[in-house]
């Protein structure tokens, strides 16, 4: 018992000397915020649609919105949900791409868009995940939410609560795939958010970005996917996201593109043509590209320091961040004395996820927040066991000596 007062009253010496990261750095430098957004200045960018939505990635910033928050049925742009939590399943060691899942008498049935799996049958996460994000496979995406979840049902509800983590207020799931089912919506404002979330995950454009791929090769039964999204195709730079379409949704698409260092996210909903979405798609492209500017700088994962554990199997864990970080600028517009603060909570105790949350970093202009983002720890900490936390107080008290 002694032993154990000994270690927390050690602890508690260890914990009042450390004090929070606190970071203040001017940044002299030539950029700006932008200070309109397109339809406020009169353009018109989307005209043919119900509802559009256009912002850069790193900031989030809406370069231009029409009806960006009405309700409406986003077809098979649902699997951008579908597709996150597979990216998240992977990035947190639950599946690997090698690993063959297997299709259940109910994902084999799915209609529309499909890559016709039988009853069965088996293949890896990665033909999968080229089946949803090409071939916008309905069978392929609930034969991965059956492998995460267990259920179709369990997988919609995992999704949902996606939705509430991402503080999405305007869309409601009732299926993994898109297809047509009452009180099933989102709007372009949220679909924007999800993609933003998506493309954290670098690798999910090596899916998305594909114009073409097979499945079942080197068997009679090999399936040629050929991307739904055109514009991977016939407009440079982009590589993503998912296109949609059903009788009452009309024609969709969640398009992402990267030029120059920096990358936007175009939604449409309702368009009458898919000639007609591509197209307004591209106008609100061309217009990111030409007006805006992006100063990366850091990328997802960049370590920006290391905070203190009490009771952790390690002492410190690092602080990164949890997406790309940019500033934005009107092109041509300049402003200095951009300050950057990094807070991180200073009670952190054992055990530490990776991935947990643990700090923000904050980046301003004359009070005014340009940036806001989570940082999260890099590995996890396990709680140290009282053995350790022992020795490793005596030797501190030792050195006191």
């Amino acid at each position: 018992m002694e032993k154990m007062e000994t270690v927390e009253r050690m602890e508690g010496f260890v914990m009042k000397r450390f004090v929070s990261i606190m970071l203040m750095i001017a940044l002299f430098t030539t950029w700006t915020a932008p200070l309109a957004f397109a339809e406020g200045n009169g353009v018109q960018l989307a005209e043919n649609v119900k509802s559009a939505i256009l912002i850069e990635r790193d900031t989030g910033e809406i370069l231009y919105e029409k009806n960006s928050k009405e309700q409406l049925p986003p077809a098979s742009m649902t699997k951008i949900m579908t597709m996150l939590l597979i990216m998240e399943a992977l990035d947190e060691g639950k599946l690997k791409m090698d690993e063959k899942v297997r299709a259940s008498e109910y994902a084999a049935s799915m209609g529309g868009s499909q890559i016709f799996l039988e009853p069965g049958e088996e293949m890896t996460v990665k033909e999968m995940m080229q089946g949803i994000a090409i071939g916008s496979g309905n069978d392929a995406s609930v034969a991965m939410a059956e492998r995460i979840a267990g259920s179709e049902e369990a997988f919609v509800e995992m999704m949902n609560n996606k939705v509430k983590e991402l503080g999405l207020k305007d869309t409601v799931f009732k299926n993994t795939t898109g297809l047509p089912v009452s009180d099933h919506y989102s709007t372009a404002n949220d679909m924007a958010i999800m993609a933003k979330e998506l493309l954290k995950y670098e690798d999910i454009t090596k899916f998305t970005g594909m114009y073409e791929a097979y499945l079942r090769e080197n068997t009679d039964n090999k399936f040629w996917l050929v991307n739904t999204n055109k514009l991977v195709r016939f407009y440079p730079g982009v590589d993503g996201l998912k296109t949609g379409f059903t009788k009452e949704a009309l024609y969709c698409l969640t398009a992402t593109a990267e030029k120059d260092g920096m990358r936007v996210i175009a939604v449409v909903f309702g368009a009458p043509t898919s000639k007609e979405r591509n197209a307004q798609v591209t106008k609100m492209l061309d217009y990111a590209f030409n007006q805006y500017k992006a100063h990366p700088l850091f990328e997802r994962n960049h370590v920006m320091g290391s905070v203190k554990i009490q009771k952790g199997a390690e002492k410190t864990v690092e602080v990164i961040t949890s997406e790309p970080i940019s500033l934005l600028t009107k092109k041509g517009e300049t402003i200095d004395d951009v300050k950057q603060q990094i807070d991180v909570n200073k009670d952190l105790k054992a055990p530490i996820k990776k991935g947990d949350k643990i700090g923000m970093l904050t980046i301003e202009k004359n009070g005014k927040t340009l940036v806001k983002s989570p940082l999260v720890a890099k590995e996890n900490v396990e709680e140290a066991s009282w053995w350790k936390l022992f020795n490793r107080s005596f030797g501190m008290f030792t050195k006191t000596k």
